[in-house]
């Protein structure tokens, strides 16, 4: 049979269906909407014309009020904006539902990437032994974190999730249903979530989503590759920050980290209760039957009637497992076996801890933490630091710091961040007595810029009466400082005899984390990324050298801004002088939905995910290897690249212009996650405090997108005008891992729209500031054409291009109102006695512009 282009399928099956479900939500008769539905195609008209004729935001509301509002008072325009951002929030509910239900169609489950496709290219290629040996010891873990970039209250994914399925069986009755409900339930969440809030919502992916893809993943590879035997390796681990990471995160508490490993706990116990529901239903023969019965009883009462008891260890819930396995097989006919083994797989993936809580602090914290630590030892047992310790050099400390130990009571100290601190630590003890080791096995230390900051955080395990810590400790390198330092920092580590030892007791692995968002924020677009790889190539020299097996940790978040994008292409084009025996990557906000938030598109990522390491160390081993030549190059295109972004950077008007200009100070005022959205509390704005996520957002909310960009064209352009651009060409044509990175600086120009500001390169402030950006976009832009061939931006992804397309059309009145109500601020404030309660309305308004533009740009932040 003839399959459509993906193009015509994403027509036909998102598109389509968008057009017919929006004009019946459009009729829909709710009291509070009136004729918004009527009046919100008008208004998207008018914002098209309007910026084609390079009007402004306010000049396009103005017009479109004195057209259809007829004698509008400022209070109804103010009426009319909030209807209008009401509707559209709910616009791209109902978008994101039908590319949500015809995820499968657009997208080849069976092609490309897929398990099957590994298996069909291993028969091929006569690879079999070496993909068995491989998945032997790979990994992928998508660590769930809370970082807030997504909006939706529980209520709202409830109803995306029934709306897909609605879809899904083109039901109209339901649909009909299922958009009336969404008319009426509120978007707005009235309070911050606390973190423990955070993570169940979260869970719920585990449990509806991620524990029946992973198990369906390795049940088909066991089938299918390895014979039917049982992979001992859990090749898919998931991972969880919110209740653990303390980044940043006052709210975090020693009480809500353990609230949040018993809920997972509960949690996973709770998933295998119901299949072995199921499983007692057909196992229903002698000798089975009995055994069946007791697990059940007992997984039963360790969910329902238990007060944090349980009443089954995961080993003897292994062994009858296994007993009853044996039975079937020897005396059964290996009735139901299938089904009994689905289970079994699901057990040895997550044990009693589903996912393990991951544990974060920064090392500006230890480091105030460590010092209060040594002075009470001054103080009160002169025998555990000498009292010199503060004057000595980093090799000296490292000495003290390899033989200490101890039992620290936080109690004693009066600092509520070292009681909490020391309480993390023993918090991790007391989750892998209850959840096994698995349950938090993991301590990130943010931000780390030294050898010391890891030694410290070991003696701090050490000090904890935790004499052979069962934790990995993992440096995070953020900017491009500290990832250019970072192999020194680790050969540091592994000559140290104490550290040594505990890699040995760690199965001499060593798992490292590089942070892209804040690497760009830090350094530009082209020099985070190329440091980071840069910085993965020593770090496994070193690692190598020293006999670790090093594994990469990525902080990555949704767009190409914060190491987004094409994921997988960036794992399969990584060379062999980079270890890649596990993939390991945070996946946050609506990447969390947009990527793994149905059964469908969780399989086709993670098998994606999976693909890449497969392609990458079993298929391609030593392909995609970079030349000294390419890497001159790169380095002379991030180094350019660098140059640009710093003067751009330390510009005076930067931090004004964000301030001023763009919604960053409004991201504070939005109920979505439980961090502050800086890391200081001081009134005055500093870059360093600054996190990525507000950051990001903010160019993104501009539709400037300049952490996507920005140096990239001046960097090629370097390359154009000496006459060596057969250079960067070749580069790009031979090299997987350049090209998916402009591919990438591609979509976040493709998500970009500067029209929307064009008002400002008249503002006597920050008119020349805006032009610098816009600039640099249109030589990106131009350049990027150029070297991919291209007449348009993204042209190889087409329906990618085309979901990009309509969510910008359906926020393109969001934006404008968005715009409209910063310029009536900034008109208000100059008044000499400002109308305050004026100005809360249309800060109101652009706060809630900030949750739908947000949402629908899956992505964007």
């Amino acid at each position: 049979m003839y399959t459509l282009p993906k193009i015509e399928r994403f027509n036909q099956d998102v598109l389509s269906k968008y057009n017919i479900y929006n004009s019946v939500f459009i009729t829909l008769p709710f009291h509070s909407i009136d004729n918004t539905g009527a009046l919100l195609p008008l208004f998207t008209d008018s914002c098209d014309t309007g910026f084609k004729k390079q009007e402004t935001p306010k000049e396009i509301v103005d017009f479109f009020a004195q057209r259809y509002l007829h004698d509008a008072s400022e209070a109804d325009k103010i009426d009319i904006m909030f209807r209008f951002i009401q509707y559209i929030e709910r616009q791209i509910v109902l978008f994101d539902a039908i590319e949500d239900a015809a995820f499968p169609i657009v997208n080849n489950m069976e092609g490309r990437g897929s398990l099957r496709d590994i298996k069909e290219k291993s028969d091929a290629k006569n690879k079999q032994e070496e993909l068995v040996d491989f998945l032997e010891d790979f990994n992928v873990r998508t660590v769930l974190t809370a970082h807030p970039t997504q909006f939706y209250p529980g209520a709202v994914l409830g109803i995306i999730n029934d709306l897909t399925e609605a879809i899904r069986k083109n039901n109209l009755l339901d649909i009909k249903q299922l958009l009336a409900q969404l008319g009426k339930t509120p978007f707005i969440k009235n309070e911050k979530p606390n973190p423990f809030d955070e993570a169940v919502s979260l869970i719920w992916y585990l449990e509806n989503v991620f524990y029946e893809t992973s198990g369906e993943m390795v049940h088909y590879l066991q089938k299918n590759i390895f014979d039917g035997n049982s992979i001992k390796n859990p090749l898919i681990k998931l991972g969880f920050w919110p209740g653990g990471d303390r980044d940043g995160n006052p709210f975090v508490t020693t009480e809500i980290t353990l609230n949040v490993a018993e809920r997972l706990r509960t949690s996973i116990l709770k998933c295998y209760y119901i299949e072995m529901r199921g499983l007692k239903r057909k196992l229903t023969f002698s000798g089975v039957d009995t055994l069946v019965n007791q697990l059940e009883q007992k997984l039963y009462r360790s969910v329902f009637y238990s007060k944090g008891e349980i009443f089954i260890t995961l080993d003897e819930f292994k062994s009858q497992l296994n007993k009853i396995k044996q039975i079937i097989i020897d005396q059964h006919q290996s009735l139901y076996l299938d089904e009994l083994d689905a289970l079994l797989i699901k057990v040895n993936l997550f044990g009693f801890h589903f996912a393990s809580l991951d544990i974060r602090q920064n090392s500006k914290i230890h480091d105030s933490v460590f010092n209060d630590i040594v002075t009470y030892y001054l103080k009160t047992d002169e025998s555990v630091f000498p009292k010199n310790y503060f004057e000595l050099t980093e090799e000296e400390k490292f000495k003290v710091l390899s033989n200490t130990s101890g039992n620290l009571d936080p109690a004693v100290f009066e600092n509520e961040l070292t009681r909490l601190t020391i309480e993390s630590v023993q918090a991790i003890k007391t989750i892998q007595q209850n959840n096994g080791e698995f349950g938090a096995n993991r301590y990130i230390i943010s931000n780390n810029e030294s050898a010391l900051n890891v030694m410290e955080t070991f003696a701090l395990f050490r000090l904890s009466n935790w004499e052979d810590p069962t934790v990995d400790i993992i440096p995070l390198f953020e900017s491009v400082d500290d990832l250019q330092n970072a192999h020194a920092i680790m050969e540091k580590l592994y000559t140290n005899p104490a550290y040594a030892q505990h890699l040995i007791n760690r199965n001499n692995k060593q798992t490292i984390m590089l942070g892209f968002s804040d690497g760009t924020k830090d350094g530009g677009y082209l020099m985070a990324n190329w440091s980071i790889y840069k910085a993965k190539e020593e770090l496994t020299e070193i690692s190598r050298k020293y006999g670790i097996k090093v594994i990469f940790f990525d902080g990555r978040g949704g767009p190409p801004a914060r190491g987004g994008g094409k994921t997988h292409k960036f794992y399969a084009s990584l060379g062999p002088k980079i270890e890649n025996n596990e993939i390991q990557v945070t996946v946050q906000g609506q990447t969390i939905s947009s990527n793994f938030g149905t059964l469908d598109s969780c399989r086709y990522n993670l098998e994606n995910l999976l693909s890449a390491g497969v392609t990458n160390q079993v298929f391609g081993k030593g392909d995609n290897e970079l030349t000294l030549e390419e890497k001159s190059i790169l380095d002379q295109l991030a180094g350019l690249g660098y140059e640009k972004y710093l003067s751009f950077k330390n510009h005076p008007k930067f931090i004004p212009y964000l301030e001023q200009m763009s919604t960053l100070k409004y991201y504070a005022k939005t109920n979505i996650g439980s961090r502050p959205s800086k890391r200081s509390k001081s009134e005055h704005l500093d870059f360093a405090d600054l996190r990525a996520i507000p950051f990001v957002g903010s160019w993104s909310q501009l539709k400037q997108n300049v952490p996507g960009f920005f140096g990239v064209g001046t960097a090629l352009k370097h390359f154009e005008d000496t006459n060596q651009w057969n250079k960067v060409q070749d580069l790009y044509d031979h090299s997987l891992f350049f090209k998916t990175l402009l591919e990438n600086s591609m979509m976040s120009l493709a998500k970009s729209f500067f029209p929307l500001t064009a008002y400002m390169k008249k503002d006597p402030q920050f008119g020349d500031f805006w032009q610098i950006i816009y600039d640099e976009f249109l030589e990106t832009k131009r350049l990027l054409l150029k070297i991919a061939g291209h007449k348009e931006l993204m042209e190889n992804y087409p329906d990618g291009k085309a979901s990009i397309q309509i969510r910008e059309r359906i926020v393109l009145p969001l934006l404008t109102i968005q715009q409209y109500a910063l310029l009536r601020i900034n008109e208000l404030n100059k008044d000499k006695s400002p109308d305050e309660a004026l100005i809360k309305v249309y800060e109101k308004i652009v706060t809630r512009s900030l949750f739908g533009n947000t949402n629908a740009s899956r992505n964007s932040a």
